[in-house]
């Protein structure tokens, strides 16, 4: 297959998408185009075999578990307990209640795995509240969007699971390899609001409230905690200790959910119907999409254009890190017009046989790809986080780019400091009893 067909078939997948096309459909036209025009291959045959086999893929069961344990939660208490029990012990930390913000959206994240949803539901409870307190919406906006993408990082993440199935890759061990990278980001998030606040002293307001609380009011506020602790725990220990797949893992988190749901309150039919609702809508198009990518991942591998440009890509000896500056170039400049799922499964097919010719570790790559689509969602047009935000404050887009753009520069950092220290990413998952 010569250069002009592959420029050909990229320009069909980009003309698809320039036009509006859902991102499922792209990549099945755009892989059947591919199948019956520039291979001898049998379309019809290969593309019935390989949707039925993606769509059976056992690992794909953990996805609607998580999604709707996310779903489940998202419509609790969960967000208001976690203002409660986290607040009160911020207000000796140069930056105060800010970092309630990103400690809440750390906890949610992990046991949502949703960005967009975390940013949202922290959001909700956060805003009014610092606002009361007359801090700087510039920081409040930036931090829920920042550390709203640690719902792609910290485990249970949709993302990594897309990226798993996509890459054939163990989805326990990518859970927790995303644990350290995770309280990177945490610490990076938490420095710099420190560094802003005692630069800056405006940006935030002491309550009497805040400062005269009590060990034993602080400790008692703190209980409100306990049970998402217990979920996380539950999950992410289950994982860890090789008691429990990801997938029963995610029958865990469900059942837990439930429970909290049911023990706060606000567990009624309403909140049930819309959790199971919302849950399916989101698991049916992320299945869709993940059964279309697998099709488009076969034909590439039948036109054979992965090898050529894993051939070509070897022909320019290419050290390991002009490599990775060339996909971070490369991400970046998608994640101006896609979401971090829609980068994961248009690029893995391609990209796949360029990172096993540099002998990457897989899972490490797969924190990589997940850092660089949290960039995704902060990245002006497209970025879901920014959006969010737009709606919960009223701001336009513009001002919430502007807002969040160091979070970004954050990102980039987590970005440095795991290529710099592959170990940060790829420990944990070593000392696992089970993957």
């Amino acid at each position: 297959m010569d250069s002009g067909s592959t420029l050909l078939i990229f320009g069909i997948l980009l003309a698809f998408l320039a036009a509006g096309f859902w991102i499922a459909p792209t990549l099945l036209l755009t892989g059947l185009v591919a199948m019956v025009f520039f291979t001898s291959a049998p379309a019809g045959p290969v593309m019935a075999t390989t949707v039925w086999t993606a769509s059976t893929n056992w690992s794909l069961t953990a996805l609607p578990l998580f999604i709707w344990m996310g779903e489940i939660l998202f419509r609790s208490r969960l967000s208001e307990d976690l203002f409660t029990g986290l607040s009160v012990w911020m207000g000796r930390i140069p930056g105060r209640l800010l970092h309630v913000n990103i400690l809440g959206c750390a906890i949610f994240a992990a046991v949502c795995g949703s960005s967009a949803a975390t940013s949202a539901t922290v959001g909700k409870m956060s805003m009014p509240a610092l606002k009361r307190r007359g801090y700087d919406e510039g920081m409040m906006i930036g931090t829920l969007a920042g550390s709203g993408t640690l719902g792609l990082m910290i485990p249970p993440s949709i993302m990594m699971i897309v990226y798993g199935i996509a890459a054939e890759v163990s989805i326990a061990k990518l859970f927790i390899a995303g644990i350290l990278p995770g309280l990177v980001l945490v610490g990076l998030f938490m420095g710099y609001v420190v560094v802003m606040a005692l630069l800056r002293p405006e940006i935030y307001a002491a309550t009497a409230q805040e400062a005269t609380l009590s060990l034993r009011e602080k400790l008692w506020a703190s209980r409100l905690l306990f049970p998402i602790l217990l979920l996380i725990i539950g999950v992410i220990g289950s994982i860890y200790a090789g008691i429990a797949t990801a997938t029963e893992a995610a029958a865990v988190g469900v059942f837990g959910a439930f429970l909290l749901s049911w023990l706060s309150g606000s567990l009624t039919w309403t909140s049930f119907s819309e959790s199971l609702v919302g849950g399916m809508k989101t698991s049916c198009m992320l299945t869709f999409i993940l059964v279309c990518a697998a099709f488009l991942s076969n034909a590439m591998g039948f036109t054979g254009i992965p090898q050529r440009l894993a051939s070509m890509v070897g022909d320019l000896n290419l050290s390991p890190a002009m490599l990775l500056l060339g996909l971070t170039v490369l991400f970046v400049i998608l994640g101006c017009f896609l979401d971090g799922i829609s980068i994961v499964v248009l690029t893995t097919p391609i990209i796949l046989p360029m990172i096993v010719a540099a002998q990457f570790d897989l899972v490490w790559f797969g924190i990589y790809i997940v850092i660089v689509s949290e960039m995704a969602q902060i990245t002006p047009p497209v970025g879901l986080n920014l959006y969010v935000l737009q709606g919960i404050t009223g701001r336009d887009i513009l001002a919430v780019s502007k807002a969040t753009f160091p979070f970004f520069l954050l990102l980039v950092a987590a970005l440095l400091i795991v290529s710099l220290y592959p170990s940060t990413a790829t420990w944990l998952p070593s000392l696992m009893t089970r993957g």
